[in-house]
């Protein structure tokens, strides 16, 4: 079910997200949190898609902040605010509100999404492209117990990386972290089972890859020992190597869902480890709301290289 609101307020989307409940026989009562996402007509589409999915494990009220910037002096003084409600087999399992802004109703997004907010349900806002510098200083994330960002997503990833770091606060996270939920967990089971002292690391991947960079930082900052990055040429990370006394451990994916486990003194082990979906990483962040303090340590972690090798030295 779809109702268009044009040049409306947040009150008629209340009446109308009440009116419309009513209709398909739908409560709320049912919806854990409201997902806050802030994005542009151009990704607009794919982020209400990986939400709708997200949403059958957290049925949730979605706002969908669309922003537009008016090119007219005149308009840009005019605030104006159009919505889309949607409920039902169009909403997956929770509710999806497409709000619309022009005007001086862009610098005030908050005052919009505050009264549509569920009450007594935690707030996550989601930045699936350009996100502020400070997060949670901006007056959207402020209203959020979980903040997520994407620096895979921008032109320069390794300086968004930077950035996150800079102005970090307890309840931000970054998709480039929890695409490495699979590999850290391997990893950790792999150092469980060998019992061996780790002497230094190597992460392959595709160039300036943040995922790749996290891991290298995660690897400093746990282990503490000096980590190589070598460029492939992909997807993602393709292979992780951890060199000790006893021989190598280590994980090889090239291409595929499938990747390739060592463990000196045993047979290699073949593991499913594809790369995940938006919509399987957002549904994971949906499900912890504290601050995530392994993340905080890779994020401020010094990587150091390991010492080059003797010239001539084979």
């Amino acid at each position: 079910m779809k109702i268009d609101l044009t040049d409306t307020t947040a009150g008629k989307i209340n009446k109308a997200l009440v009116r419309g409940r009513r209709a398909i026989g739908t409560p709320a009562v049912g919806m854990v949190l409201t997902l806050v996402i802030v994005t542009d007509e151009e990704n607009a589409y794919d982020a209400i898609k990986a939400a709708g999915d997200a949403s059958r494990e957290h049925p949730s009220r979605t706002l969908v902040v669309i922003k537009r910037v008016s090119r007219s002096p005149r308009d840009r003084h005019e605030a104006r605010l159009d919505a889309e409600v949607r409920l039902g087999g169009d909403a997956g399992a929770g509710e999806t509100v497409l709000l619309r802004l022009r005007g001086e109703l862009v610098d005030r997004a908050d005052s919009v999404v505050l009264p549509l907010l569920l009450p007594d349900a935690p707030v996550v806002v989601w930045w699936p492209v350009n996100a502020p510098a400070v997060p949670a200083k901006d007056a959207l994330g402020a209203l959020a117990q979980r903040r997520i960002t994407d620096a895979y997503a921008v032109e320069d990833p390794l300086r968004e990386l930077a950035a996150r770091a800079e102005g970090y606060e307890p309840g931000d996270t970054d998709l480039a972290w929890t695409r490495l939920t699979p590999w850290r967990s391997m990893l950790a089971a792999a150092l469980d089972q060998a019992r061996v002292r780790v002497l230094s690391a190597v992460v392959e991947s595709e160039a300036e890859n943040p995922s790749a960079e996290l891991l290298a930082r995660w690897f400093a900052a746990r282990l503490r020992v000096p980590v190589e990055q070598v460029v492939t040429a992909g997807p993602v990370v393709t292979a992780v190597r951890l060199r000790t006394g006893e021989g190598e451990i280590h994980i090889d994916r090239p291409e595929g869902p499938v990747a390739r486990l060592a463990i000196p003194g045993q047979p290699d082990r073949v593991l499913a480890l594809k790369v995940r979906t938006t919509a399987e990483l957002i549904a994971e962040e949906l499900r912890r709301l504290d601050p995530d303090e392994a993340y905080q340590a890779a994020l401020h972690a010094e990587v150091v290289a390991p010492p080059a090798a003797p010239e001539g030295a084979a």
